[in-house]
């Protein structure tokens, strides 16, 4: 019996993968901003139902549910993806762009997913989070911090609602995020203060995760056996490194803080 999809972030990465997999046997509602992306979603199957939606505009969250519910009245599986990462020291950051960090992020996908809930009966909700959610990183806390707050929100959503919710927090993984990140931030890194060293250092990591990264592929298999489960766990890991965090995260928060700066003083020669 096939099963009604509603993802996210469809047109790359993630997204795109879980579109292209979902869509052999069912039906998959595919979220796109970019609308050059259309032709592309409709080529991947007769399956795919594209739908507009921008995670920084409220009305076209409520528009793309709206659309939803006037083509089915039951949702099986909604898989939050789409996402960006506003880096750079915190005192340069401009508070506006936190904001929209934790729009796109973390309120987006809340609001969405509140207003296809009805429909969800013995569904799903899969979050992409992060490793992010689990610690302290510096340079890129806004993207850290949103991504805890989209896991403690939706853990407690599930706790008060009884609807299942998955967070999957991978680690480095080698999607377009990384180049579109290094776009996205350039004021920022261009006006870094005395924080030159680092932002150059974060510029050449986020090219190399972009090609170095863990393969897509390893996040939607695991999302795929989550959607299969009858009883998942609220929360998987995928990668080394963010198993690694998981473990860290642990620690007493000063602790924490003291690997922190060894890390950064080896690195950078300061702190």
């Amino acid at each position: 019996m096939s099963k009604i999809y509603v993802i996210t972030g469809s047109t790359s990465g993630i997204g795109n993968e879980l579109t292209k997999y979902f869509s052999k046997d069912n039906i998959v509602f595919a979220g796109y901003r970019n609308i050059k992306c259309i032709d592309n979603l409709k080529a991947i199957s007769p399956n795919v139902i594209p739908f507009y939606i921008d995670m920084e505009k409220p009305e076209t969250i409520a528009l793309a549910a709206e659309f939803i519910r006037t083509k089915t009245d039951k949702v099986d599986t909604i898989i939050n993806v789409a996402g960006c990462v506003i880096a750079g020291a915190v005192e340069n950051i401009k508070v506006s762009d936190i904001r929209k960090q934790f729009e796109v992020n973390t309120f987006a996908h809340l609001d969405f997913s509140q207003k296809l809930l009805s429909m969800l009966v013995n569904g799903k909700i899969i979050n992409i989070s992060s490793m992010a959610s689990f610690g302290i990183f510096p340079f890129v806390s806004p993207y850290c911090a949103s991504k805890r707050a989209l896991d403690i929100l939706f853990n407690s959503l599930s706790l008060e609602s009884g609807v299942t919710v998955v967070s999957v927090k991978p680690g480095v993984i080698a999607t377009p995020l990384w180049d579109k990140s290094v776009e996205l931030n350039k004021s920022t890194i261009e006006n870094c203060g005395n924080f030159e060293c680092e932002m150059k250092y974060l510029v050449q990591n986020a090219h190399e995760n972009g090609k170095n990264g863990l393969n897509v592929v390893n996040v939607v298999n695991l999302i795929i056996k989550i959607d299969k489960m009858k009883k998942p766990k609220p929360s998987y890991t995928v990668g080394f490194d963010a198993k690694l965090a998981q473990i860290i995260s642990r620690l007493p928060f000063e602790v924490q803080n003291k690997l922190v700066k060894f890390a950064l003083k080896r690195k950078f020669g300061k702190y």
